[in-house]
């Protein structure tokens, strides 16, 4: 903790954190948060989990749709990510992401007692996600997943890759491998040059460390599947070369769950909610329409005077 007369703590890019709006986590790191809050009365809460590299800035569409519906949006930058402290793009255990998104989802529960709660999540977004619903599955009226990592692209996780990537972990975790080819992450030219002049976006490589909590994660989710029962509505584009729709296609087909649905999008890259316009509407109206209809009865109606 900082001593009196301390400057005060700053983010990456070095603003103080007493000017952004921002949680502290369990190791006393803080985490720069964005909220979305309706004007009329909030009907549900949805937490809104960014993927690898990136923060929760580009995701403000599909949060102002949601807010317009009179849903309480919120989501934070993880740890090492964005505008949050952290090395980044380096975390020594994958569960430190899940325990943040369930400090935060209790912060806005215990402000809004009686409201549902949503996840929406995107690529290892959807990992984190899935995890933190199977840790409390009664407390979630739904999950939305975009395009998540659920098993790891088979080229990319081929048994000898694994043994070596373990065995650099060992010597050298801070070892970085290739990085995100950005021309993947959507068929949209502009949404494609926005990513890559993004600041708060990560852009180097991927440590090998990291690789090995994703490898964690992709198992830890593998076991779950079969016991989820929770509601999920899984949406992925079948040309999606950064995570594999093949783990998307197992979960809807192994997962417990009697609320659950795949989309796929044809041709779709892996930001699906930053793909064509076309598809980028259509995902907005598919996630806002499935967390309506999942609403509790009382909270259905859209209240007077919105």
């Amino acid at each position: 903790m900082p001593e009196p007369g301390d400057a005060p703590r700053q983010s990456p890019q070095g603003v103080p954190y007493t000017e952004l709006q921002h949680i502290v986590n369990a190791d006393g790191l803080h985490l720069f948060c964005r909220y979305w809050e309706p004007a009329s009365p909030p009907r549900a809460l949805v937490l809104v989990v960014h993927g690898l590299g990136e923060h929760c800035g580009p995701y403000d569409e599909i949060a102002q749709r949601l807010k317009d519906l009179s849903f309480l949006v919120f989501a934070h930058d993880h740890v090492g990510h964005g505008q949050s402290e952290g090395d980044r793009m380096t975390i020594k255990d994958f569960q430190f992401f899940i325990r943040d998104c369930l400090q935060h989802i209790d912060l806005m529960k215990s402000r809004h007692p009686d409201l549902p709660v949503f996840i929406l999540g995107h690529s290892m977004g959807g990992a984190i996600s899935i995890l933190t619903a199977c840790e409390r599955p009664s407390d979630f009226a739904g999950v939305v997943l975009i395009a998540p990592l659920v098993q790891m692209n088979p080229e990319s996780a081929t048994p000898f890759k694994v043994f070596v990537a373990k065995l650099l972990n060992r010597v050298v975790p801070s070892l970085t491998l290739g990085t995100v080819d950005s021309k993947w992450i959507s068929r949209d030219q502009k949404r494609v040059k926005e990513y890559e002049s993004d600041e708060l976006n990560y852009h180097g490589g991927l440590r090998v460390s990291m690789g090995i909590q994703l490898m964690g994660a992709a198992a830890r989710i593998e076991k779950e599947i079969p016991t989820i029962s929770w509601p999920f509505y899984l949406l992925h584009g079948d040309e999606d070369k950064l995570c594999d729709i093949n783990g998307s296609k197992m979960m809807q087909e192994k997962a417990a769950s009697s609320d659950k649905t795949l989309k796929i999008y044809e041709g779709g890259y892996h930001s699906l909610h930053q793909d064509l316009p076309e598809v980028a509407e259509s995902v907005l109206k598919e996630v806002s329409g499935w967390i309506t209809e999942r609403l509790p009865v009382n909270t259905t109606q859209q209240p007077q005077g919105s």
